[in-house]
């Protein structure tokens, strides 16, 4: 909806050593706004502080608004968001009439210091007007002697619109006697004429209708009608004809009323009482011609009525009317086009952009206090305004461009000798005879200091969600700088620190001009949950003086990870195998489904549910420790087959889930081999042999990881202790801290699936684990060794098995080596 074109240029006056410190700066800027007209109050116009390069905390710090000369107040600064806005609704037929453009010059002031902007508004027409006839019907009486070929002028249709959206073309309805014409006039002006193409008849029809329909050039295109009926006479049949269709005339605005501006006349080369001339206004004049001319009915002499004001308007057109005395009458039509010429009889006003600012006493000759403005109505000469000051003070004027000047100081001042000067500014244009006008204002004069910028907050605190895009916004921070010109200008910057062995500047990035910071790339709350960032801000002032400002950014979980199932493992199949006696009674352990979730909190929390069964009234799942267990007695009736489908779900939004299905075979003889078994594994010696390799193997490498840890951790504390008397392991900011860690065995021997688990370190850190699994009850002997994970929360899981497995359970201490946590769970017969 918006076009913006930018051209930015800016001057700075300086004048003497000391001009860094002046209290007003001048800026012209070529920004132009395009914007439809009929805007609600509100529309966005665009983002002016970006725009003038001014932060956003200016927009309220230092005032920024838009200069009102006289009028309505269109536009407006939001001083939350610096953006200028609609503030009452506008009509770009009311302000510019129907130029072809419609450019607003509006200049916007900022304080502290003071700063001059100006910048332009075009109103973009739209098609919010139809094509309007001055009336609805009209008449035209036709001789039925006229001749084929006569061409009769149709009224014109009024469109305020420009460009594109006005007046573009007329159409007639389908008859059998006339035709459309349309002409353009030398000022573009199209006028519609009616051409008569076959004879008329008033014996056969003495009225004919036809319906002129005008266009405009929108999209859609708007219309307007009017209704033409044509009376067929059989006497009078000449019209009055002007000597020129269009008439050009001169009147200075000073006319007084009675002038006679011009004179029109039409002959008719009828007789008697046909020839006979009356002269009026065309009928579709507005009022404003028939208040400002007059029109006498017998000579044609157009007059003065009233008072003219070239400012209310420089030039009128409107058409005049000859009719005959026949009967019926007949008329003609002429166009007179009336320039209005200015006379100086405006004096020019005096504009403050904004009151005049303090001056410190030590201020430099040249030092900006003030910018003013002058105007006059008048155009040419008589709008030409010089602006001067009366002698007695310390000041003096300087043109900057038209009409707009600087108030400095041309000496040096002494606060102690006075205080505040009175300074009177006399305006005068160049009319003849010459007009002026004055204007006083006051000047203090006083003292400054300097101060350092200021945050306006110490401690921010962001929320960040995982997975954001990079280049997201993390926040912005803001300092502000009472000072002025460079000693203001504030440089934001990041002290540089380390973040999970990586360099800050890595993971964000600090605009310098505004303080915005952004993300490198997206976060892993499972890798990283919250970091701090130093922001430094420093003015550009010599020495420079700087302070600094905390980020705590926060990394919030989002349900990204299914369950991953431990047990039964990946490594068994798609399918587990289990065994039931039939002998079993309810509430006996059949196995034990087991699945932990990398994302945390309520994302975390898994519950197990029996999502399909063979006979559902045999089985139940426990929804928090996935135990699966009989809900009652096996019989004799039960299949000796059984199929059960796990689902596994997260609670995060949206809920992510996995699902594991188990085979369930119910025996009469459970510690009975079976053939079937044995069968499907006739080297069971060598599949246990196989197991043992495997366990040996692993082991070995845990064995050979945690050497391989603890000479790495030998040698960096061996370096980093080189000045000191002590070796630790050290934090990342800094600190030495040694926490104690509970290392945990739980044995399991309830029913027929046995496992002992090994848990160390603190649940709620970082951590690595390694689980194994081992199964007596399945077809296979399956042993699973789960990848190491440096985000998984197994708290959670854990404490659910801790409380399911009393039977035996042992704990001792062990001292933690940096920050990583083993986890390994070994399921054996």
């Amino acid at each position: 909806m918006q076009t913006l074109r930018i051209k930015m240029r800016r001057t700075w006056w300086i004048f003497g050593l000391l001009y860094a410190f002046s209290v007003w700066n001048i800026t012209e800027a070529q920004i132009r706004y395009t914007i439809p007209e009929e805007q609600n109050e509100g529309t966005v116009v665009g983002n002016i502080a970006k725009d003038l390069d001014l932060k956003l905390s200016d927009v309220f710090d230092r005032n920024l608004r838009i200069a009102v000369e006289s009028g309505k107040q269109y536009f407006g600064v939001d001083p939350t968001k610096g953006e200028l806005v609609v503030r009452e609704k506008f009509d770009r037929e009311h302000l510019c009439s129907q130029s072809a453009t419609c450019i607003l010059t509006l200049e916007a002031i900022a304080e502290n210091p003071l700063q001059l902007y100006r910048f332009e508004i075009e109103i973009r027409d739209i098609n919010d007007n139809s094509p309007v006839f001055h009336y609805k019907e009209t008449t035209l009486n036709i001789a039925e002697s006229t001749a084929p070929g006569a061409r009769f002028r149709l009224e014109s249709a009024q469109d305020p619109d420009v460009g594109p959206n006005s007046l573009r073309t007329y159409t007639l309805s389908k008859n059998e006697h006339f035709a459309l014409d349309i002409k353009t006039e030398k000022d573009g002006a199209k006028v519609p004429e009616l051409v008569l193409e076959t004879s008329l008849d008033r014996e056969k029809q003495p009225i004919l209708s036809v319906l002129l329909t005008a266009l405009d050039g929108g999209k859609p295109a708007r219309s307007g009608t009017v209704q033409i009926s044509v009376h067929v006479l059989d006497i009078n049949d000449n019209s009055p004809v002007f000597d020129q269709t269009l008439y050009d005339a001169q009147i200075s605005e000073n006319a007084s009323p009675g002038t006679v501006i011009l004179s029109v006349r039409a002959v008719d080369p009828d007789e008697g009482v046909n020839s006979e001339i009356l002269y009026s206004f065309g009928p579709h004049t507005s009022e404003t011609i028939h208040n400002v001319f007059s029109v006498d009915s017998i000579s044609g002499d157009v007059k003065v009525k009233n008072n003219i004001d070239y400012e209310t308007g420089s030039s009128f057109k409107f058409d005049i009317v000859a009719k005959d005395k026949g009967i019926p009458p007949m008329e003609g039509l002429c166009s007179v086009h009336v320039e209005v010429l200015d006379v100086n009889d405006n004096a020019p006003e005096i504009l403050l952009k904004s009151l005049p600012s303090p001056v410190r006493e030590d201020a430099s000759v040249g030092t900006v206090v003030a910018f003013i403005s002058a105007k006059d109505l008048d155009t040419g000469a008589n709008g030409r305004v010089n602006l001067s000051l009366l002698p007695g003070t310390p000041f003096s004027l300087k043109s900057s461009m038209s009409n707009h000047y600087t108030l400095i100081t041309d000496q040096k001042l002494d606060r102690e000798t006075h205080s505040a000067y009175s300074v009177v500014i006399v305006a005068s244009d160049s009319g003849s005879p010459q007009l002026t006008s004055k204007q006083e204002i006051l000047v203090n004069v006083l003292d400054v200091n300097d101060n350092a910028p200021v945050f306006t907050q110490q401690s921010y605190v962001v929320h960040v969600k995982e997975n954001s895009a990079a280049g997201s916004i993390l926040c912005s921070v803001s300092a502000s700088d009472p000072d002025q010109g460079e000693n203001a200008k504030i440089a934001y910057s990041i002290l540089e620190s380390r973040v999970l062995d990586a360099p800050l500047s890595s993971y964000i990035y600090i605009n310098s001009d505004n303080g915005t910071i952004f993300s490198m790339h997206s976060f892993d709350h499972e890798k990283m949950k919250v970091f701090q960032i130093k922001v430094q801000a420093k003015d550009n002032g010599s020495p420079s003086l700087s302070s600094n400002a905390t980020v705590h950014v926060f990394i919030v979980d989002q349900n990204d990870n299914a369950p991953a199932v431990i047990y039964p493992s990946a490594l068994m199949g798609s399918v587990s195998h289990q065994r039931l006696p039939r002998s079993a009674k309810a509430g006996h352990l059949v196995t034990k489904v087991t699945a932990v979730d990398a994302d945390s909190g309520h994302n975390a929390w898994i519950s197990y549910r029996l999502a399909e069964a063979t006979d559902a009234s045999l089985f139940t799942v426990s929804l928090h420790t996935g135990e699966v267990r009989t809900k009652r007695s096996v019989s004799e009736q039960d299949d000796s087959s059984q199929r059960l489908l796990i689902e596994i779900q997260d609670n995060g939004e949206p809920v992510q889930s996995t699902t594991v299905t188990l085979d369930i075979l119910i025996e009469d003889a459970f510690h009975e081999p079976i053939s079937d078994f044995r069968h499907k594994n006739p080297e069971p010696d060598q599949k246990s042999g196989k197991i043992t390799l495997y366990l040996m193997i692993s082991l070995a490498s845990v064995s050979f990881l945690c050497l391989v840890t603890f000479f790495v951790l030998l040698i960096k504390c061996a370096r980093s202790s080189r000045g000191s008397s002590t070796c630790c392991i050290r934090r990342s900011d800094g600190e030495s801290k040694n926490h104690n860690r509970n290392l945990q065995i739980q044995l399991n021997t309830d029913g027929p699936i046995k496992y002992v688990e090994v848990l160390g370190g603190d649940m709620m850190s970082q951590s690595q684990s390694f689980g194994s699994y081992l199964s007596p009850m399945s077809e296979f002997s399956d042993f699973t060794l789960v990848k190491p994970s440096s985000t998984t929360d197994f708290t959670n899981t854990l404490s659910v098995l801790d409380a399911s497995l009393p039977d035996s359970t042992w704990t001792f201490e062990s001292q933690q080596v940096s920050n990583y946590l083993i986890y390994v769970g070994i399921l054996c017969k």
